[in-house]
């Protein structure tokens, strides 16, 4: 746990590191509709209601920082019309800052709304897959689009920690430590030879964020048994609720 829990100082704002596993895939891809870049189907790495990054794994993508981009987000057979510019290009990977527009937000808050986002939510650790789970982590619940769910427990299964993490905000709360809110501001791949790994790192609210909690509270009291146990989802609301 030591590796999660750094403390980064800043003169400014605290921010802290955590180091968390990752799903290989989402089903939340984006095609683009420019002419020159027909064929270009990226996945959705990361997004917010303003911006989301991308990433190409079939080549390159030929975009350079201040183009404009444009064209539609694909989730579970659904799509939205979106048009961005291009914030910065690491390789294969590139950021998009969503164009400022009143109806465009209202769309993409509908398109993410926590029931569709429930509808795509499912338990990592149940799943038949050979991912590496680490020590400790009992629950992990997701969706695409980086909304997660991750519940840790001591051996003797008194709930360690939680974390919730949606469209770039997160809710975090620690045994003897409390609760706290904030956002991402730095998401990058750490490949290991064992595991596949984000780092995170979170600029921490100074005071709770009222918004963040209540849409974490919206989210744990929709979650079916299959996704988490009854006791675990009154635990998290109850420690949501303080």
């Amino acid at each position: 746990m030591d590796r999660v829990l750094n403390l980064i100082k800043s003169d400014y704002k605290e921010t802290q590191k955590r180091i968390l596993p990752r799903f290989p895939f989402t089903y939340l891809t984006f095609k683009d509709s420019n002419p020159d870049c027909s064929n270009h189907v990226f996945e959705v790495k990361d997004i917010s209601y303003t911006g989301m990054q991308l990433i190409k794994k079939d080549g390159k993508h030929g975009y350079e920082v201040h183009e404009l981009l444009e064209g539609e987000l694909h989730w579970k057979g659904t799509s939205l019309r979106l048009k961005g510019q291009v914030k910065w290009v690491n390789e294969n990977t590139l950021g998009v800052g969503f164009s400022k527009d009143i109806d465009f937000k209202e769309s993409i808050q509908k398109f993410f709304s926590v029931e569709n986002i429930i509808s795509s939510m499912k338990s990592v650790h149940k799943a038949q897959m050979d991912i590496e789970i680490p020590a400790n982590l009992r629950y992990w619940i997701r969706g695409d689009g980086q909304v997660e769910v991750f519940v840790w427990q001591h051996n003797d299964h008194e709930f360690m920690k939680f974390v919730i993490i949606f469209l770039r905000r997160f809710v975090e709360w620690e045994d003897a430590k409390g609760i706290q809110s904030g956002k991402i501001i730095v998401n990058r791949d750490i490949d290991t030879p064992l595991s596949q790994e984000d780092e995170f790192v979170f600029e921490i609210d100074q005071t709770l964020d009222p918004e963040k909690i209540d849409f974490s509270l919206q989210l744990v009291r929709q979650m079916t048994e299959d996704l988490l146990p009854s006791h675990v989802q009154e635990f998290l609301l109850l420690k949501l609720g303080l």
